[in-house]
């Protein structure tokens, strides 16, 4: 694959320089962060950010701009509902944000982990009222432990409903949809005026497997048309599965980039998507990733040879990739993991200058916002 000239200071697979936080901070006037979607999910702009000049374009350009034979890899993952509001006993509010919903296998079919957002945390063995409370036809959350240990930084609950929903039932009845926090006009009200227009547009046309609490953003873009004309070209799709935590909004506290935690998240690689990843490699096509959600799947499976489980995987400038070879991404925030994944990608000085284009050319940041295409700017890790 050709490497860009411009990304020449990491063609070695090795960072010239330690990166710290701030190498990712950049200024980003206010009215650029997207509040709406697009009139039309194919009709955002994509800036094409594979060469060394940029190339302003529109997003339904993208199948013209790939390969017979190349593979684009997506995340099927659903948003849930998983924005609940309720309150203590004392009639104090609080509001529940579910990351995950605990098997049944593990005997918890009724538990799920949250982030709870109160001004004063109950404590353990507590009971709150969740959209009225059980008795008033929402349903009860009884506080069990922090998760996933003493010092965790979430909260397991037990749901009990009016008539033993599970928490998936429970929060498609009474929960909202959790959109990022820098879209303000949702994030103080338990009733939104634009629900509808959510429920639609923050969700991509091929949302299969429950789970999210925040889209797949880059995947937003496709829609129909779209996904007919890559058929029209010979450019296969697989999905992969990762349910987006609420850990992907989490900024990085520390200077120092190895002293930060990466959230965890559950993925699924699935065998038929193996099966189109050997046979694409086989054809001497490219891997095209829709998503940063999708590389850290396919790159955790690539790393620990595990097709499904839970991945903290942290990428930064001087990772070896070893699959995926383009990538489909959102314009993220500053001193982001996402941030710090795109410079590793395609090298830090090109995704610095493409963020200063993008600027410049008021393209629209964030989840709703508009996307980019980027080529790996070093040779595959083996």
């Amino acid at each position: 694959m050709q490497t860009p000239s411009s990304l020449s200071p990491e063609s070695s697979g090795a960072p010239e320089r330690p990166f710290t936080l701030g190498d990712f901070d950049f200024a980003l006037p206010p009215e650029l962060i997207a509040q709406h979607p697009a009139p039309e999910r194919s009709g955002s702009r994509l800036l094409d950010g594979r060469a060394r000049e940029p190339a302003d374009r529109i997003f339904r350009e993208l199948p013209g701009l790939l390969r017979e034979g190349d593979l684009l890899v997506f995340n099927d993952t659903r948003v849930v509902k998983a924005r609940v509001f309720g309150e203590k006993a004392s009639g104090g509010k609080l509001e529940l944000l579910i990351e995950r919903v605990l098997t049944a296998e593990a005997g918890a079919g009724n538990e799920v982990v949250a982030h709870m957002k109160v001004s004063k945390k109950p404590l353990p063995g507590s009971t709150v009222r969740m959209a009225g409370g059980r008795q008033a036809g929402g349903f009860d959350a009884t506080l069990l432990s922090r998760w996933p240990g003493e010092d965790g930084p979430l909260f397991r609950f037990a749901l009990q409903g009016p008539a033993g929903e599970t928490p998936w039932e429970l929060m498609e009845r009474h929960g909202h949809l959790p959109l990022p926090p820098y879209i303000e006009r949702q994030q103080n009200a338990e009733h939104d005026p634009d629900a509808a227009e959510d429920s639609q547009r923050y969700q991509t046309v091929f949302a299969r497997a429950p789970g999210a609490v925040a889209a797949p953003t880059a995947a937003l873009h496709f829609d129909e048309a779209v996904l007919a004309d890559l058929a029209a070209r010979g450019i296969e799709r697989a999905s992969v599965t990762l349910h987006v935590g609420a850990g992907t909004f989490q900024p990085v506290k520390t200077e120092n980039l190895a002293e930060h935690r990466m959230h965890s998240e559950w993925y699924e690689v699935p065998l038929a998507t193996l099966a189109a990843l050997e046979r694409c490699r086989q054809r001497g096509g490219r891997v095209v990733a829709v998503g940063t959600t999708t590389v850290r799947t396919l790159e955790s499976w690539a790393r620990s040879g595990q097709a499904s489980g839970d991945t903290d995987i942290f990428i930064t400038p001087g990772y070896g990739f070893r699959v995926v070879d383009l990538l489909v991404t959102n314009f993220h925030l500053p001193k982001s993991t996402l941030m710090m994944l795109v410079s590793a990608f395609a090298g830090y000085a090109h995704v610095m200058g493409l963020y200063r284009h993008a600027i410049a050319q008021r393209y629209r940041f964030f989840s709703y916002g508009d996307s980019m295409l980027l080529e790996r700017s070093t040779p595959r890790a083996e």
